[in-house]
């Protein structure tokens, strides 16, 4: 055992600092393409010791790579093969340190699966609203990591609006204490949201003050059906005058998403055997009451219907439907893995031009490689597009990965094009850092790039993500 991982063993007792096979559940990413290598998996079980090992980690020029639920889709969260980097995992960090009703604040340690957060502001009466398809599995500090969007982004914001303090160890090893429930701090530079997207390239976020909201008395869920991206926009316009902040969801999704869902999961809801080639999931939530949230729905849904926005609706009349509802949606994604692979995306333009760039992005991709499927959902509200392209019927899906370069130019030339970003929620990690150099500006990359020097002169943490 080298003097480095003696050391650490001194610190952490050997049944947490795993080598060897015992590593290996951490080296491959979420979604099997890419396996790392590491001289170590450390867990340490609190800030004092990430800041300790991190001490360590500088002193012998050890590269970092800090990791939580493991559900990232660029591959930030996974070493490289070098073998050089040891893996940080946050997962023993996982206390719920303080809720505080009044302020509508709760203080959670970075380990935190984003479920047991939810459930513990729910059990103190308040709302965590922060909502992903991964929940049950990822943990609040690779949230914050990657600024995660979710499902609740049109009411609530991204995870960033959702943070009003962070304690953060340094590449230094020094612990930033900033756990502060304050909306209004205007003292110097705004550390928190440098921190908060950076990916762990800037330090590792081991805690964090969240706000909380008050529990709505009810919430009703319904599906609509229409033809374009252009109705689903002019409905999304209509609905926010209609209904204001009682619209917490607003989630598009094509004729394919649906079709790949009722083949892969019979089991769930299929509102509409047939039908147009789009479709929305439409949420509202009440602080008033049951009947106020059902008749706020039914009656916009109904307008929109007899204004021609859309062709047909169906409304949830329980819990137990709206769930059913929203389990289409989130069962996109596992059905898409279910058919075979493709080509993810994961985008934002301005809501105003999303019609526009599907349209434009499908016509090019049908152009260079005929036949092929585009798999286009997400969250409308925000302009957060999942477009996703799989081969055309009957073909190889392994062939057809070939292709991953020239679809991906394809793609994100026409985000550009459309003033938009290559990366909507997930991040940049590795996969996607190549193609920031190519849509970022120089002046850009060189502010970021001062940063990081600034702040990690060593390189040490999570290198070759992002920059």
């Amino acid at each position: 055992m080298s003097d480095f991982l003696h050391d650490c063993v001194a610190l952490l007792g050997a049944d947490q600092v795993l080598t060897g096979a015992d590593c290996a559940p951490y080296l491959t990413d979420w979604r099997g393409r890419f396996t790392g290598a590491a001289r170590a998996v450390l867990r340490p079980a609190n800030t004092e010791q990430v800041a300790a090992i991190v001490r360590l980690c500088a002193s012998a020029g050890v590269p970092i790579v800090p990791q939580g639920g493991r559900t990232g889709l660029v591959l930030g969260s996974v070493p490289d093969a070098s073998g050089q980097a040891v893996v940080l995992s946050l997962a023993r960090l996982n206390k719920v340190r303080s809720i505080d009703v009044l302020n509508r604040t709760v203080t959670v340690e970075a380990g935190c699966i984003l479920q047991q957060i939810q459930e513990a502001a729910a059990h103190a009466g308040c709302l965590f609203p922060l909502s992903l398809a991964s929940e049950g599995s990822c943990t609040i500090g690779g949230n914050l990591s990657t600024n995660a969007g979710g499902t609740a982004v049109l009411r609530y914001g991204n995870t960033r609006e959702l943070c009003l303090g962070l304690e953060v160890v340094t590449p230094q090893g020094e612990v930033w204490s900033g756990l502060r429930g304050l909306r209004k701090d205007n003292t110097g530079y705004d550390l928190r949201d440098l921190y908060i997207g950076a990916e762990g390239t800037l330090g590792i976020i081991t805690a964090a003050v969240l706000k909380l909201y008050p529990q709505p008395k009810a919430v009703r869920v319904a599906m609509v059906a229409l033809d374009t991206p252009q109705q689903a926009l002019a409905l999304l316009a209509r609905l926010q005058e209609a209904c204001g902040a009682s619209l917490t969801g607003f989630e598009l999704m094509s004729r394919l998403c649906l079709d790949l869902v009722a083949t892969h999961f019979p089991q769930l809801p299929r509102p509409f055997p047939k039908g147009p080639a789009q479709y929305v999931l439409v949420e509202l939530s009440s602080s008033e009451s049951e009947a106020h949230v059902t008749a706020l729905l039914e009656s916009s849904i109904g307008e929109a219907l007899a204004a021609g926005l859309c062709s047909d609706a169906v409304v949830a009349e329980s819990q137990a439907q709206s769930q059913g509802l929203w389990a289409v949606r989130e069962h996109i994604s596992m059905a898409q893995a279910a058919a075979g692979k493709n080509i993810k995306h994961d985008v934002s333009v301005p809501i105003s031009r999303i019609g526009d760039f599907i349209q434009a992005a499908e016509a090019a991709l049908g152009t260079a490689f005929p036949g092929c499927q585009v798999v286009c959902f997400g969250h409308l509200g925000d302009g957060n597009l999942h477009f996703n392209v799989a081969p055309a019927a009957g073909a190889s899906h392994e062939a057809f990965l070939s292709n991953q370069a020239a679809i991906n130019r394809i793609v994100h030339d026409q985000v550009d094009a459309h003033g938009g970003s290559i990366s909507a929620e997930h991040g940049i990690g590795a996969l996607k850092r190549e193609e920031l150099q190519r849509y970022k500006s120089p002046v850009e990359l060189a502010i970021m790039a001062a940063i990081k020097q600034a702040l990690d002169p060593l390189n040490i943490m999570n290198p070759g993500k992002v920059l």
